[in-house]
């Protein structure tokens, strides 16, 4: 008999093909407060005027206004344990990223293992039955997913001298989790998918445009001069500032919850200790054997 779902997540990508960072945003709770959290967060999207929030396009003060809600709303509950918000952050530019023919698809799919593994080994209780939903993406292979968290402790001796040194070895077992489906979904049915692509979002914006919003800190600063930009500031796009708003609020609110966020350290959202429930990781090359997947060469 098929064991009763007990948990369930959402996960989202954001410029999985583009640009130096990219990530995945991973929504995790129980089942029992799945329903509660989804019309909590349809009222305040309400509140704003937004059907659908998407990190994209934030640019203006209805979409800021939608977004800071949401990261209160992620905090407050994050801080009661009613959820988590897992986000995985990588480098194309790192050692494993920068090879030739880099098959980005495959590595997206490689990606979305390594954080569904992660998340739902480590960070809720052994024996929890998962129903994961991630956004739409036509190219992914989620049976492939779906097997390899299935038979996690295989894949693990396969991989651990590759991904993991001996961390993971032996103590991974799909007995610890199980899945019941991998599920792509909609996001604009799912308010807890729009929280995911805000995060994910948010999480590259951070790396990305670091620099300018240290100069736009500065400018906004009520002790900054009159004319404190130099003549290499840059001035930040009317989206970009929108999305500094939203930045610098969600910085102090998890300061001011003790969620162990940083911003500064690493040049954009990194949580040291991952056990927090607000969880910005950035993928660290494993091995010096650990390479991102190629393209297959095409035979003459």
């Amino acid at each position: 008999m098929t064991a009763r779902v007990t948990h369930i997540g959402f996960a989202d990508e954001s410029h999985w093909n583009t640009g130096q960072f990219r990530s995945l945003g991973l929504v995790t709770t129980s089942l029992n407060s799945h329903a509660n959290l989804e019309y909590a967060l349809r009222s305040l999207l309400k509140e704003s005027g937004v059907s659908e929030f998407k990190w994209k396009k934030l640019g203006g003060a209805k979409e800021r206004s939608a977004a800071i809600k949401i990261c209160n709303f992620a905090i407050e509950k994050a801080s009661d344990s009613s959820l988590r918000v897992d986000v995985l952050i990588w480098d194309i530019q790192d050692s494993r990223h920068n090879v030739p023919a880099r098959d980005d698809i495959a590595n997206l799919q490689l990606m979305y293992y390594h954080l569904f593994r992660n998340v739902l080994r480590k960070r809720w209780p052994d024996d929890a039955v998962w129903r994961l939903h991630p956004d739409e993406h036509t190219a992914l292979d989620w049976k492939t997913v779906r097997d390899c968290l299935e038979n996690a402790s295989e894949i693990v001796e396969r991989e651990c001298s590759l991904f993991t040194g001996d961390e993971f070895s032996i103590r991974l077992h799909h007995r610890e989790f199980g899945i019941d489906t991998i599920q792509p979904v909609q996001s604009d049915q799912h308010p807890l998918l729009q929280l995911a692509d805000l995060f994910a979002g948010l999480a590259v914006f951070s790396r990305e445009k670091f620099d300018e919003y240290q100069q736009w800190l500065e400018t906004e600063s009520p002790q900054a001069p009159l004319f404190a930009q130099s003549e290499d500031s840059i001035s930040p796009s009317r989206a970009s500032r929108e999305r500094f708003e939203v930045l610098k609020i969600f910085d102090e609110r998890c300061k001011q919850h003790k969620l162990g966020v940083s911003l500064r350290n690493q040049r954009g959202l990194w949580t040291p200790d991952p056990k927090n429930p607000i969880n910005f990781w950035l993928y660290d090359p494993q091995h010096p054997e650990d390479r991102a997947p190629q393209k297959a060469k095409r035979a003459v």
